[in-house]
């Protein structure tokens, strides 16, 4: 078979499954832009199995000038994948994050999500969803959740790592292209069907899982039209305990939280007060049951005219819909945050202080326990639409002109909470010394199953939304000025709209009127109370309750009518950070140029350009003045000018030199700790939490993430769609957006917030207002000096032809990417606080896949390993890092052909059982999250007609 990247001319059909499609037009356009042009016949590439898919892919590597990695046809959909962040980690430098077992974000070569950029069908889109809080809860930053889409929806992605100057500017670790199926890439008449039963081991419910494709081309292949449609559904258990985080009982400046401190009374063999109170416990020690419940929708159509030999215009739609409910369920113990309901403060009677200063066994006297229910109804909604056309006018100039529209909408209408609160339990314990992740936890003299234990003490009501939305207007010109250069250019217009809004119970002022109970029809639990259960797949240790009395959330809105809003009104006064708005009018164009000539009489392909861009940003956020809220908007302009250089040099025939630099830039934006695209508004946000008082303020001057990056890749080709590489990588971060906090008292802030702000916020809760206004903690982007980031990839890949028999049908892919950094983390005074990784950021990643593959039979076996990386740095509450532990996760996949028309599949997932880890301080290593999904189980037919 000849290779697209010997070939100017290649025709790509599909006579295979949903999602099992040929490379796109467009990307195989880009092979041909990419590669020197040489005289080849027309011919058509059919894509019929994984090894094809692999080979295809490696060509499309090969061609491009630029670090580019590809997974096309069944290298997305043969792979036992839930989603499209899960396709993409077994490329390169892809490391996933994952929400209630699956992929939600990616992070390539170290940078997280935040830095990634992602292109469907040539314009940028995002797709924001709602998650649990440890996986980060709305999304409100620049990040794509992959979540949103089946991959059977595309039939390829190209994972671009270097920059060029006609690809637009906004991405610090790659451009990620997505390409739904169109119908000039399959062969006239096309119609699959698939189906599948999913299995999930804790679970136990079966989840059905279906796709349709039908294409066909008319009047001479002039015409086309496509459409496929992917619909999921997915019921989950998850179960675990968490803390939120550990805390003690100093403040920053080493003097004692009065409202956090262990009573006077406390005593513990061998342990002082001072040295208990300085000692970090865990602010919510608990075990949870999470239940999930998703559908997922998904289409795609496509409309193609060729009215002309030079002339193409494709009319693209893609629409999703992602729809969940979930349950979060929690036996807790608050009082250790320093959120103790009445005057009592706990008591130690008893206790262990590890070498890491933390109280990894404590008996306790006074503690306030908890029974909290919260219901989540979300829904996400996507559309995007692309008009796309080419023409060429003779064989040296042709044009390319995008207009396109999308838009996300993620409406969480039911975020509801209640809580049941037990006050002043003696003999609770907590003990971790024999699992650091499921600890002996005992209610001591309370009855947890009891409904005469509980008394109603919250009701949460937190509707909320985000949206955004994408405008853009491109126009590309490329003239061949000779067979050596051909010269490109055009401008881009491209706007963005950002906007969230959040409710909670309010009467009017910033204080949060959510344990206001009083006037129900009823005080008592029982008639709006269940038992819920920890199963048997979680090892909780023996001592621990494993069924408690929960708040039934359905009975409560019926009998108190909760979501009655005479009865509990809502409004945007308590949350009044999380209301704003951002708009982006994106200016710009490029210049390029494209040389294809030899040296050395050796084929060398390089471009160099430069990309202006120019950004008017306007954000609006609100503040609480004059004891109403004040919406300010703030304008600002900043511009880039934007050069790249990109080289890639046949040294032989099978080796390939690579070498890139450039100038990037990301937008700014939420991630690592920070408050997504709230931190270029100029509102603030005032809240107190148990002892904790807080202001998180935006700010509207914020410059963008700048950076130098340089490439340096070494590709051997050493045989048959084989693969020995090595590239090396450099980001020289200029430009970092860090949040900066402090403590001190309310009157000393720089916002220009008034002392009334801070009182309203107290309320009833703390009236003294000398206490009110003492130990607030600040929090507030700004911009600093970042650091260095750098690594290097090592990939390899082969099919076993060469063994004989059995053996000849085995392949192997692996790869290794190592990355380190060190960015200065700066402090309230501008002193440098630590020095440490960029968060997101894994050391050591690697992907390995062993597959066997005959006419009849394919099967394979992936691993994707990604070492832990920090998510908050400084970390909270004086723990020195926030991060999430080290994973690796195995899966499987099987294909067995009956006949030409008919597959059958069978697929396993997390076949490790990965449990989601996270943890607070580099040297305690204390258990913030640890959660387990099970692995899930796949079968299937897929027929082709």
């Amino acid at each position: 078979m000849s290779k697209s990247g010997r070939h100017g001319s290649i025709r790509v059909a599909v006579r295979t499954v949903l999602g099992v499609a040929a490379l796109s037009a467009s990307t195989v356009a880009l092979s041909q832009q990419a590669a020197p042009q040489q005289e080849g016949a027309l011919e058509e590439v059919i894509v019929t199995g994984f090894k094809e898919s692999l080979s295809l892919a490696l060509d499309q590597k090969r061609a491009a000038v630029g670090a580019v990695d590809a997974i096309v046809a069944e290298d997305i959909a043969d792979f036992p994948d839930l989603n499209l962040a899960e396709s993409i980690q077994r490329v390169p430098g892809v490391s996933i994050a994952r929400d209630a077992g699956e992929g939600r974000n990616i992070s390539v070569r170290g940078l997280g999500p935040q830095f990634t950029r992602v292109r469907i069908n040539g314009m940028e889109a995002m797709s924001a969803n709602g998650g649990t809080d440890a996986a980060g809860g709305t999304n409100r930053d620049r990040s794509f959740d992959f979540n949103t889409f089946a991959s059977e929806l595309f039939n390829s992605i190209t994972i671009r790592k270097t920059s060029a100057a006609e690809v637009e500017e906004g991405s610090l670790g790659a451009t990620v292209d997505l390409r739904s199926g169109r119908p000039f890439d399959y062969d006239g008449l096309t119609i699959v069907t698939s189906a599948q039963a999913g299995y999930n081991d804790i679970n136990e419910d079966v989840d059905p899982r279906g796709a349709f494709l039908i294409s066909n081309t008319f009047a001479d292949g002039r015409f086309g039209a496509l459409l496929s449609v992917a619909y999921s559904e997915r019921k989950l258990l998850d179960e675990g305990s968490s803390t939120v985080r550990w805390q003690n009982a100093l403040n920053a400046d080493g003097t004692t939280n009065a409202g956090a401190s262990f009573a006077a009374t406390s005593s513990a063999p061998g342990l002082t007060l001072a040295q208990l109170n300085s000692a970090f416990r865990p602010r919510i020690p608990r075990y949870d049951i999470y239940q999930h419940d998703q559908d997922r929708l998904g289409i795609t159509s496509s409309l193609q005219w060729a009215p002309t030999d030079r002339t193409t215009i494709s009319l693209d739609a893609l629409y999703a819909k992602f729809k969940a409910e979930r349950n979060e369920i929690f036996l807790e113990a608050p009082g250790f945050s320093g959120n103790n309901a009445n005057s009592n403060v706990i008591g130690v009677t008893d206790a262990v202080i590890d070498n890491t200063n933390t109280i990894v066994y404590g008996v306790f006297n006074n503690v306030d326990i908890r029974s909290e229910a919260r219901h989540d109804e979300l829904e996400t909604d996507f559309t995007h639409l692309t008009l796309e056309g080419t023409h060429e006018f003779n064989d040296r100039l042709r044009v390319k002109g995008l207009v396109g529209y999308s838009e996300a909408e993620h409406d969480n209408p039911i975020q509801t909470t209640l809580l049941f609160d037990a006050n002043d339990i003696n003999g609770y314990s907590y003990d971790f010394r024999g699992n650091s992740r499921l600890p002996v936890i005992s209610y001591g003299s309370a009855d947890v199953t009891n409904p005469a234990t509980w008394r109603l003490s919250q009701i949460r009501l937190r509707p909320q939304t985000s949206e955004n939305t994408f405008k853009t207007v491109s126009f590309d010109v490329a003239w061949d000025v000779t067979d050596i250069i051909t010269l490109k250019a055009g401008p881009q217009y491209k706007k963005f709209e950002f906007e969230t809004s959040a409710l909670q119970r309010t009467n009017g002022t910033t204080s949060t009127q959510e344990g206001n109970v009083t006037g129900l029809p009823t005080t008592a639990v029982g008639p709006y109370s269940a038992l819920a259960r920890i199963s048997g797949n979680l090892n909780v240790p023996n001592g621990t309750p494993r069924t408690w009395l929960i708040p039934n959330i359905d009975a409560a809105a019926a009998q108190l009518g909760i979501y009655d809003r005479s009865l509990f009104p809502l409004g945007i006064e308590p949350v009044l950070g999380s209301n704003y708005s951002v708009d982006e009018e994106d200016t710009g164009g490029y210049v390029q140029a494209d040389f294809k000539t030899f040296l050395f009489d050796r084929p060398l392909r390089a471009n160099v350009g430069l990309r202006y861009v120019e950004t008017k940003q306007t954000s609006s956020g609100y503040t609480f003045t004059s004891g109403a809220p004040l919406l300010t908007t703030v304008e600002r302009t900043y511009d880039d000018t934007l050069p790249s250089l990109n080289v890639a040099f046949d040294v032989t025939d099978q080796f390939v030199i690579r070498a890139s630099a450039a100038k990037v830039m990301v937008r700014p934006n939420g991630g690592g700790g920070t408050t997504g695209l709230g931190i270029l508004t100029p509102g603030a946000q005032v809240g107190i939490t148990g002892a904790n008082k807080t202001v998180t303020a935006g700010n509207p001057q914020l410059d963008p993430y700048r950076a130098k990056a340089y490439d340096l890749s070494f590709e051997w080709y050493f045989a048959e769609d084989s693969l020995v590489s090595l590239a090396l990588f450099q980001k020289d971060i200029d430009s970092f957006v860090q949040i900066i906090r402090s403590t001190g008292d309310f009157s000393t802030n720089t916002l220009g917030l008034p002392n009334s702000v801070a009182i309203a916020a107290c309320g009833a809760s703390i009236p003294d207002p000398a206490t009110c206004l003492a130990g607030w903690q600040f929090s507030q982007p700004t911009n600093t000096e970042g650091g260095d980031l750098k690594g290097f990839e090592i990939s390899y890949q082969q099919p076993f032809s060469f063994l004989p028999g059995f053996f000849s049908h085995f392949g192997l892919i692996l790869n290794y990417t190592g990355v380190e950094s060190e960015i200065e983390y700066l402090s309230a005074t501008g002193a440098v606080a630590a020095k440490d990784d960029l968060t997101g950021l894994s050391k050591s990643a690697y992907n390995a896949t062993l597959y066997w593959e005959n006419e009849r039979f394919s099967a394979r076996v992936s691993a994707a390993y990604r070492d832990d990386y920090l998510t908050t740095v400084p970390g909270r509450n004086l723990n020195d890092v926030e991060g999430t532990i080290e994973t690796l996760s195995v899966d499987a996949s099987s294909t067995f052909t009956v006949n030409d028309h008919l597959d059958l599949t069978l697929e396993a997932l997390n076949l490790t059982d990965e449990f989601q880890d996270q943890y607070v301080d580099s040297n305690g290593d204390r258990l913030s999250y640890y959660h387990h999904q099970g692995r899930q189980y796949l079968l299937g037919a897929r027929y082709k007609f």
